[in-house]
C-alpha cells in the first residue's frame, strides 16, 4: 500500500457555485508540497473540503489516505486516521486550557480502554514546547484568546506535534504573521518534516517557501491544479505574479 494522501478527481461546490472542478494531487509521506494561486482559484476551499466543513459539498471525487477513502468517513475520524488541519483564522475556545485541550485531543485518539496517563504526557507535551521554544506558561492559557497572530499560529504547530498527523494541512499560515513570527513558526514546521508526515502548504506567497523549503509547488488556478514543478516554480511566480497562469490556462470563450 502507498503511503501517500491521494485526491482523486475532487469537485466541490459551495451553495451553487462550483469551486473545485476534477482536481487532482498527491502528498507522499514525508514530502512538503507547497499549494500558490490568487484569491478566490479554491486554495482554501480544498482545505476546508478536507476538513469535513459543514458547508462545502462533495460532488464527486476521492481523497485516499493510505488508500483508504476519508470523504466516508466523520471529522474526528479522519483525525484519527492521520489527517491534520492548521487553520488561516484558529478559533478563540475561552475557558479551556491549551493543556487540557492536547490532552482531551491525545485521549481521543487512544482505544476506549486506554488511559492516557498524566506524567508521561506532560513530560512529552514540554518536550515538544522545548523543541519548538514555547514557553511552558504557554499551556495554561486559554485557547487562542488574546493570541497574537504569531501565537495562534505557534499554538497550531504545538497541535501539531503533539498529534503527529500522517498528513498536515496548513491553509496560509503564514497570513498575519511578521517577518520574526514567520521565522519561528517556519522553524517548528521544519522541526516536524520527517519520512512519516506529508505537508501541505497552501500560500499567496513565495516568502514562507524561503524558510519552508518545498518539494514540489503546485499552482491553482480556477478549481484546478495547472501546473506542478519544484521550488523553482515558486521564485518564477514572485518574479511574474500570476496573470501568466491566467492567460495561459484561460477558458477558451474567456480569449476570445
Amino acid at each position: 500500500m502507498k503511503q501517500q494522501l491521494e485526491i482523486k478527481n475532487l469537485s466541490v461546490k459551495v451553495e451553487e457555485t462550483e469551486i473545485l472542478k476534477d482536481l487532482n494531487l498527491t502528498l507522499p509521506r514525508g514530502e512538503v508540497h507547497a499549494i500558490m494561486g490568487p484569491n478566490g482559484t479554491g486554495k482554501s476551499t480544498l482545505a476546508k473540503a478536507l476538513a469535513a466543513h459543514p458547508d462545502y459539498e462533495i460532488t464527486s471525487g476521492e481523497v485516499l489516505l493510505d488508500g483508504e477513502n476519508v470523504l466516508e468517513m466523520e471529522v474526528d475520524e479522519r483525525a484519527r486516521a492521520g489527517l491534520f488541519m492548521a487553520f488561516q483564522y484558529p478559533s478563540e475556545i475561552p475557558g479551556v486550557s491549551i493543556a487540557n485541550f492536547l490532552r482531551a485531543a491525545t485521549q481521543a485518539r487512544l482505544a476506549e480502554d486506554e488511559e492516557l496517563e498524566a506524567t508521561q504526557f506532560y513530560k512529552r507535551l514540554y518536550e515538544k514546547m522545548d523543541m519548538l521554544q514555547i514557553d511552558r506558561k504557554f499551556t495554561s492559557r486559554a485557547i487562542n484568546e488574546g493570541f497574537s497572530g504569531g501565537e495562534k499560529k505557534r499554538n497550531e504547530i504545538l497541535q501539531m506535534a503533539m498529534l503527529e498527523p500522517k498528513y498536515a494541512i496548513m491553509d496560509e499560515t503564514d497570513s498575519g504573521l511578521d517577518i520574526d513570527a514567520l521565522r519561528i513558526v517556519s522553524e517548528g514546521v521544519n522541526k516536524l518534516r520527517g519520512p512519516e508526515r506529508g505537508i501541505l502548504l497552501i500560500t499567496h506567497y513565495q516568502r514562507i517557501l524561503e524558510y519552508i523549503v518545498p518539494d514540489h509547488v503546485h499552482v491553482m488556478w480556477n478549481g484546478r491544479i495547472v501546473k506542478s514543478r519544484g521550488k523553482e516554480l515558486a521564485l518564477e511566480l514572485e518574479k511574474r505574479g500570476y496573470d501568466w497562469i491566467k492567460e495561459e490556462f484561460a477558458e477558451p470563450a474567456a480569449k476570445a
